[in-house]
């Protein structure tokens, strides 16, 4: 977390916006010297829309536009922009409104929104190799879920192009608690201006946008005036950062990325006596990990030399690394070393985001690849995707450079705790603690194998703790991808209809 995330524009007759309001952008220069820069109305734009979206023609309203955020005394103090799709016609109070947003912390949700939801979506290649120069093919969405529900994507302060106004300062926005406070106002917010309170209600993220997904249902349920809601989304989970640590002496993180390294030594082909199926040698290796490895690293000076040469033939044949280089971390891969090590006899690096992709570094030595090519192998597009749908397709185009992710800084991470602090983040007791207030809250987790950004095994391990009920209220799903499963197309269709069926089954 620390090193952080055809077509022309559409085929469907768009109409021009319903409302825009042109006014001068909170940061122009004050009419006279001197003068305090006034604060302009919201800038928001309404237009019309339709598209077939899981077999259904359905006309849509899409709302882009900022929301302001205020003090006691109703002084705008930051902007919050959202993008609402919300089916045309009379208001069905059986109708479900989902909000999503991505992570990072310090990400816009240009990605589920343009990769994944929206009616729009930017094709890159399903196949792991990188996006290339624009133009690139954005095409009509059939796997978005507005058949199913309204959509709301938000980009948080500091992200897309949502900000801080006035003299605000951006970083009281930036923290776990904090963010999820000003996400839990927009909501409300929302939810005020369309009618919806009481309509079903999903919310959901990617990424650091599970954490925040976590943190958001404590500031919605965790007090007397709850918005009850009806299910969490949890694309990418990371929720117990204690798997992150990267402290001497954390045994947890190399337990957990274990069985994401033997998919990915299954994928590119280095496990001897290869099994037919991902699946099959993924549930040895958790066995494995959580079992004899576990039992190894904790251990620690006291292993034996016979029990070091017992486990050390299993860890090769599982993450596909040499028992000599295995020998010489002391049994300890790290992620770092992994994607430099796994295909290094190939000139090859893999990605962290997702180790199906491939990246050749400026010299083949060294312990950590150049880059992450599963990362700047899509970037472009979604960039280019969401300035084209935002500015052309939705006719909202803010004087404000759009900022995809890396436009927050020094996060605040502390959630508190018994003793008035933690040593470190773990967000997960929210939810545990949200299912067990809420009996109609149901939880839906999807992982990529190919995922080291958040490995599906730490988030098997965050969810299957003492505090979560055991009544089959959280579901799993898997896909033959990583972080953003939706890139490849085979699995951006069994997310959406996994999806599909949670939402319809509430």
């Amino acid at each position: 977390m620390r090193r952080l995330v055809a077509a022309a524009v559409s085929a469907l007759v768009l109409s021009g916006p319903a409302m825009a309001q042109d006014a001068p952008r909170a940061d122009a220069p004050a009419a006279r010297a001197g003068a305090a820069r006034p604060i302009p109305p919201p800038v928001v734009s309404v237009t019309q829309h339709s598209g077939v979206f899981g077999g259904q023609r359905i006309a849509y309203r899409a709302i882009a536009g900022e929301t302001y955020l205020k003090d006691k005394d109703g002084q705008p103090l930051a902007a919050i922009t959202s993008y609402s799709y919300i089916k045309e016609g009379p208001v069905d109070p059986n109708r479900p409104v989902t909000f999503l947003w991505n992570g990072g912390p310090g990400s816009g949700s240009v990605w589920l929104h343009m990769g994944a939801f929206g009616p729009k979506r930017v094709v890159v290649p399903s196949d792991a190799r990188d996006d290339g120069a624009p133009p690139f093919p954005i095409i009509d969405n059939p796997d978005s879920l507005l058949d199913v529900t309204d959509l709301v994507f938000i980009d948080p302060v500091g992200t897309g192009y949502s900000r801080a106004l006035g003299k605000k300062d951006p970083a009281d926005y930036w923290g776990v608690t904090k963010d999820a406070k000003s996400m839990a106002e927009f909501i409300r917010l929302w939810l005020n201006e369309h009618g919806r309170w009481n309509a079903p209600k999903f919310i959901g993220g990617e990424s650091y946008g599970t954490t925040r997904s976590a943190a958001v249902i404590n500031e919605l349920e965790g007090s007397y005036t709850d918005v009850s809601i009806n299910g969490i989304l949890l694309i990418s989970s990371i929720l117990d950062f204690s798997q992150a640590a990267d402290v001497q002496g954390n045994e947890l993180g190399f337990v957990t990325n274990l069985p994401s390294m033997a998919a990915t030594a299954w994928y590119h082909d280095k496990v001897a006596d290869k099994p037919a199926t991902l699946e099959a040698f993924v549930d040895e290796a958790r066995a494995f990990a959580i079992g004899p490895y576990a039992s190894a690293l904790l251990k620690g000076n006291a292993l034996s030399a016979e029990e070091r040469a017992a486990i050390l033939p299993q860890l090769s044949r599982y993450t596909g690394v040499s028992q000599a280089y295995l020998s010489n971390a002391n049994l300890r891969l790290s992620p770092d070393r992994f994607y430099k090590e796994l295909l290094r006899d190939r000139g090859l690096t893999i990605g962290r985001m997702d180790t199906r992709y491939t990246g050749v570094d400026y010299d083949n030595a060294g312990e950590s690849p150049d880059n992450d090519p599963s990362f700047y192998g899509i970037d472009g597009a979604y960039t280019a995707a969401m300035n084209a749908w935002s500015r052309e397709g939705l006719k909202y185009s803010p004087d404000v450079v759009y900022s995809s992710i890396g436009g927050t800084r020094d996060w605040d991470w502390n959630i508190g705790g018994p003793r008035g602090g933690s040593s470190y983040l773990n967000a997960a007791p929210y939810i545990g603690r949200a299912l067990r207030e809420n009996s109609g809250l149901r939880v839906w987790v999807g992982q990529g194998y190919y995922d080291f950004a958040t490995p599906f095994f730490g988030a098997e391990y965050s969810l299957n703790r003492p505090g979560f009920p055991t009544d089959g209220r959280i579901q799993w799903h898997y896909y033959h991808a990583g972080h953003m499963m939706y890139v490849r197309d085979e699995d951006l269709r069994k997310l959406s209809n996994d999806l599909r069926t949670f939402i319809r089954a509430r």
